[in-house]
Formats: C-alpha cells, sequence, structure tokens
C-alpha cells in the first residue's frame, strides 16, 4: 500500500538532474558561466522586459477586479471556519515568506543606486533625485510587487480549500483546464517542475544577496576581512536554522520563529527611527508615499523608451522578474496559512500589509543612510563604490550610536529573515514534490529537510561564480516561465468562480 505522503520520484529526479546541468557547468567554468548568464539577462531585459511590466500591471487589475466583485466573500474552506492563525501569524509568515534578507540589503542602500543614477533623465545627486530615490523603493516592494505574489496564492488556494484538491501544487491552479488529475498529466508535471526551478532560482538570489551582507557585518564586529569562508559558515548557519524550523514542522517551527523576527525586526526599526534623525525620516517618508502614490501609473507604465537609460531593465524589469521567480513559491505558502480567510481577506492583507512593512524598512533604514549622505557625516555613495553594497550596510549601521549592539541585532534579524523564507520554501519544494496533501496536512519531515538542504546548494554557487550581477541574472531567467504561466493561472481561477459561483448554482 503506497504511503499518502509517498514523494513523487519523477519530479524530485528531474529537479535534481536540471539542478546538476545548471550548477555544474558554473562550479566548472565560473567566468563563462558569469559571461553566458550576463548576456541571457540583457537579451530577456531588452528585448522581453516590457512584457513584465504588462504582466505586473495586469495581474493587479485582475486582483482589484477579484477583490471588489461578489467573489471576494468566498472563503477558503467551510462557509463556518475560522482562520487557521491570528492575524499577527499570518502576515507575520507572509511577509518574512516574501521578502526575506533581501529586503534588508536593499532598504538601506537601494536609495543610493538611484540617487546617482536617477530616472527619467533627471541630474545625478541633485534634489529632485534625491526625493525619487526615496519614493522608488517604496514602488519596487509596494502594491504592484505584492500582487505579483498574491495572484499565485489565490488561484492555489481556491482549488486546494474550496474544491479539495487533493495536493498542494501550483499545477493545482490549472485544474479548471487539466482535470482533477491536472498533477499527473505532462503540462502539469512541467508546469511543477519549472515551479521548483523557478524557486530554486529565486532563493539564490536572495540568499546571494544577503550572505555577503551578513558575513561583512560579522566580519566587522570580529575585525577581520570578509572572506569566502566566512560567507560559507553563514550559508551554513542558515541552512541547518531553517532545516531545523521546517522539521519542527509550520506550527512549531516556521510560525514561532516568524513572530520571533517580526518582532526583532520591529524593535530594530523603532531604534533606528528614535535614534537618528527622526523628524527627517518621518517627513521623508511622508514626502515618498505622496510622491509614489501620485506617479503611480507613470511609474507602473513607464519604460523610458526615448532616452534608453537601462533604469527600467535594471530595476523595475529586474525586480518583477524576482518576484515572479518567487510568486509560486510564496503564492503556494501562503495558500496552504490561508484556510479560513475570504479572497478580499487574502488579496487586502497581502497588498496592504505586505506593501506597509516593506515602506517600513525602506523608509527608516533608507532613510537613516540617505540623511548620512546629505548631511555629509558618511558618503555611501562611495563606500558602494569603493567596497559594495555590503560595507556601506556595514557603516550605515555603525554610524549609530551602540554599534555593536545594533550590529548584532541586525545579523540575527538578517539571519532569521533568510531562515523564515528558506524553510517557507522548502515546506512549499517538499509539498509539490509530494504526490498526495490534503488539506491540513503537511509532508513528511524528511522531505523538508531535503530540499532545505538541497536549497542551500546554488547560493553557494551563484557567490562563487560572480555575485550580485549574476545572482540577478538567475533570477531573470529562472522567472520567464511563470510570466507566461501567470496568464493560464487568472484565467482558471476566473473560469473555476465563474463556473461554480454563477447564479443558480
Amino acid at each position: 500500500m503506497e504511503n499518502k505522503h509517498s514523494i513523487d520520484r519523477w519530479i524530485v529526479g528531474a529537479s535534481l538532474g536540471l539542478i546538476l546541468i545548471a550548477t555544474l557547468p558554473a562550479v566548472l567554468y565560473p567566468e563563462a558561466a558569469a559571461h553566458r548568464l550576463d548576456v541571457i539577462y540583457r537579451f530577456i531585459s531588452s528585448q522581453l522586459g516590457i512584457a513584465y511590466l504588462w504582466g505586473a500591471m495586469g495581474g493587479l487589475g485582475f486582483l482589484t477586479w477579484l477583490a471588489l466583485s461578489r467573489h471576494g466573500r468566498i472563503r477558503l474552506g467551510d462557509q463556518d471556519q475560522p482562520p487557521e492563525f491570528s492575524t499577527y501569524s499570518w502576515v507575520g509568515m507572509l511577509f518574512c515568506a516574501g521578502v526575506g534578507a533581501g529586503m534588508l540589503y536593499w532598504a538601506g542602500i537601494e536609495w543610493a543606486y538611484y540617487y546617482e543614477t536617477p530616472p527619467f533623465g533627471l541630474t545625478p545627486r541633485s534634489l529632485d533625485a534625491a526625493e525619487w530615490a526615496s519614493a522608488y523603493p517604496l514602488f519596487h516592494w509596494g502594491i504592484t510587487a505584492w500582487g505579483i505574489y498574491c495572484l499565485p496564492a489565490v488561484a492555489i488556494g481556491y482549488q486546494y480549500h474550496v474544491k479539495k484538491a487533493p495536493m498542494l501544487r501550483l499545477s493545482t491552479a490549472l485544474q479548471p483546464f487539466l482535470g482533477e488529475h491536472a498533477d499527473r498529466t505532462f503540462i502539469g508535471r512541467t508546469v511543477d517542475l519549472l515551479f521548483i526551478i523557478s524557486l530554486i532560482g529565486g532563493a539564490g538570489t536572495s540568499l546571494g544577496l544577503s550572505t555577503p551582507m551578513i558575513a561583512n557585518v560579522l566580519s566587522e564586529l570580529a575585525g577581520v576581512p570578509s572572506n569566502f569562508t566566512i560567507e560559507f559558515a553563514v550559508i551554513l548557519f542558515s541552512v541547518i536554522l531553517f532545516s531545523a524550523s521546517v522539521y519542527l514542522g509550520l506550527r512549531k517551527g516556521i510560525k514561532r520563529l516568524s513572530d520571533i523576527n517580526v518582532t526583532l525586526a520591529i524593535l530594530l526599526m523603532l531604534f533606528i527611527l528614535l535614534a537618528g534623525p527622526t523628524l527627517f525620516i518621518i517627513k521623508n517618508a511622508t514626502n515618498s508615499v505622496g510622491l509614489m502614490v501620485d506617479n503611480f501609473f507613470r511609474m507602473n507604465t513607464w519604460t523610458d523608451p526615448f532616452t534608453n537609460s537601462g533604469f527600467v531593465e535594471n530595476w523595475t524589469i529586474f525586480y518583477w522578474a524576482w518576484w515572479m521567480a518567487y510568486a509560486p513559491f510564496v503564492g503556494l505558502f501562503v495558500a496552504r496559512i490561508s484556510g479560513g480567510r475570504t479572497i478580499r481577506q487574502i488579496i487586502g492583507g497581502m497588498l496592504f500589509f505586505g506593501s506597509l512593512g516593506s515602506a517600513l524598512f525602506f523608509s527608516v533604514f533608507g532613510g537613516w543612510g540617505m540623511h548620512l549622505e546629505l548631511s555629509g557625516t558618511l558618503s555611501v555613495t562611495e563606500v558602494i563604490a569603493e567596497s559594495g553594497g555590503p560595507a556601506a550596510i556595514t557603516a550605515i549601521l555603525s554610524a549609530l550610536p551602540w554599534k555593536s549592539a545594533v550590529l548584532i541585532l541586525f545579523a540575527v534579524v538578517a539571519i532569521i529573515f533568510s531562515a523564515t523564507t528558506y524553510d517557507s520554501a522548502s515546506y512549499s519544494l517538499a509539498s509539490v514534490a509530494t504526490r498526495r496533501l490534503p488539506a491540513g496536512e503537511d509532508p513528511d519531515k524528511w522531505h523538508r529537510v531535503f530540499w532545505a538542504l538541497i536549497l542551500g546548494l546554488l547560493p553557494v554557487t551563484l557567490i562563487y561564480v560572480g555575485g550580485l550581477k549574476v545572482s540577478q541574472s538567475a533570477s531573470l531567467v529562472a522567472s520567464l516561465p511563470i510570466l507566461v504561466l501567470n496568464v493560464a493561472i487568472a484565467a482558471g481561477l476566473a473560469v473555476s468562480l465563474r463556473k461554480d459561483n454563477s447564479p443558480g448554482q
């Protein structure tokens, strides 16, 4: 008799094979691999980038219609079913899964890149450039971005909780087209395989960003230069932490770790707000929100057709690709933890709380960094140019009172952010590679830990091959199939909702 949680050997074998094919040449020929990825990145961003902009806007428009329609009242589960998790824990888990330590990397320094190379042909390092440098991070981590996550969450959640699909996979969202056994069809298996590859590619980007940052902070505390050995140790510790978390399960491990991390992260931001230039940070944040809201449609549709400065390709398209690479995983995970909530609550919660949490980090941490630059206390842009982003983040933190305590708290939050993203990712991968997973049940412990170990492989490779640019390229390449799948996912959800909830049903 087959174990009810038996693994799908085809999915596991094909995934491992493709991961090996992707990583082995990169390890053997790192320079050639970095060059090849860069060529692919440039082609996709320049020739297909417009599709990412339209895909992000289309998804947000579809979610807006869905939330405001009568379908928004549909509850994922039985009509009287209460939410499985409290709102605090639910928001904490979806936020930690969605942003990871990558947000901590960009929160302090993203403004600096826009200040030096601003959008819309503005003069670098001007007052206008400073205003837009504060506003654009709120856009890239705001409602449009969280809408990319939300679409698969609602689509998978509806089929899983309402239609009682016996498996938790990306192909579950395609059941309206592929039937009840979507996961057993060739198309369904291919979709699930693409899910695994896109997740590992996107996860590699996130840990590839955060690891050097954490290593640099620890090196500053220890008084030794940062090197690959320290970075490898950070990845190893992170893997051990999120392996333990995912082993303990959704409630005892992932939920508790997310609750702890949200609390610590809020305390860190409150300290920076109070210890730094409080009034400047609040005024700058208020101004940035107003600027972004006033230009929301322009920022969503700006393609820079006349100057071709590269801003859209290097930033907006990269971010939409990164979010899309992560979207199936975050969507699947949010679908799992959203039993008992209505479609409207899920859409509103993800778009509002996700954007609000991101805005807090970028406004406070980024505002502190910008104040250091504008006041002449610390040239953050110079540090980035000379020593890189991780060194600049460490320098920004070191300018605060109680330097050592701040660095330790930041390192702890960053490591836990990495762990909370990866334990959620490991859970999702194990769910996809499990043949049957009825609502309320979890994949086997050993299976979750297995994928946690696999997830640590690609980030090491990306850091070894070439760091940030290579990580960005890997994310963009991994996201391309998901861009196409999003159309089918939205169409499948619309078809299913109309069929199941038409008048007279």
